[in-house]
């Protein structure tokens, strides 16, 4: 396996909450030199994680257009076994097409792989790599690289499978400010009035919500919000 891999596979063993697992994309997307890395799985109770290297602002987008429910790479990655290059999935719907588009303006570009994942009790995940590369480009990565991508995506699952068998994830630990930062927002606060009560500018009081997202395998901010009130970490 080459060292970019055996990096991340390191990162991920050593998880011991979600938030291992988001530094474990990020090293993995920063080793290969390509735009993204995603993991995201649903458990046995339905409850729907994630760690990746989206930007915020295209999972809000993705979640607001609702996506989800058509999306050609979840629905075509549900009915395989088998990894799957996103040129390979029904892109003909116009919905369809609406969605990659948006896809590439936001940064996720329009070359995919993502590799289907199952467990025990229904649990199913995906693990994403994607970039904007060309289709040679992307063609020849894939080939050099689709053996240590899917040993990857396993240990990832292996390690949401064994957070799975503890009953619900490990709870995250989160600095004072990413607690006032989403207790503020928890209780209303824009972000331009949280960031005034923290006497912090915008920009920095997005960071410390942005940690403790990823810390908390948070869809997006409201997700993350409802997340950190129901393990008592926030109080309002």
């Amino acid at each position: 396996m080459r060292k970019e891999f055996e990096t991340a596979c390191e990162i991920v063993q050593a998880a011991a909450d979600v938030g291992g697992l988001q530094l474990g994309t990020e090293s993995l997307r920063d080793g290969l030199g390509i735009a993204h890395v995603v993991y995201h799985w649903v458990n046995s109770r339905g409850e729907r994680f994630g760690a990746g290297t989206y930007s915020q602002a295209w999972v809000d987008r993705y979640l607001e257009r609702d996506y989800l429910r058509m999306d050609p790479v979840i629905l075509g990655c549900l009915q395989r076994f088998d990894p799957v290059d996103w040129k390979e999935l029904d892109w003909s719907a116009r919905t369809a097409r609406a969605m990659l588009q948006e896809a590439v303006e936001f940064g996720v570009g329009p070359q995919g792989y993502s590799i289907p994942l199952r467990g025990p009790a229904g649990q199913f995940a995906l693990f994403t790599t994607s970039d904007g590369c060309d289709d040679v480009a992307w063609s020849r990565f894939i080939a050099e690289n689709q053996r240590d991508l899917i040993l990857t995506a396993h240990e990832f699952n292996r390690k949401a499978l064994e957070f799975e068998r503890e009953h619900d994830m490990p709870t995250p630990t989160l600095s004072p400010r990413e607690l006032a930062a989403m207790t503020h927002i928890a209780r209303g606060l824009n972000r331009a009035q949280a960031a005034a009560e923290m006497d912090i500018s915008e920009h920095t009081l997005r960071v410390y919500i942005e940690a403790a997202r990823h810390k908390l395998g948070a869809l997006n901010t409201t997700h993350a919000v409802a997340r950190a009130l129901s393990r008592g970490l926030i109080v309002v």
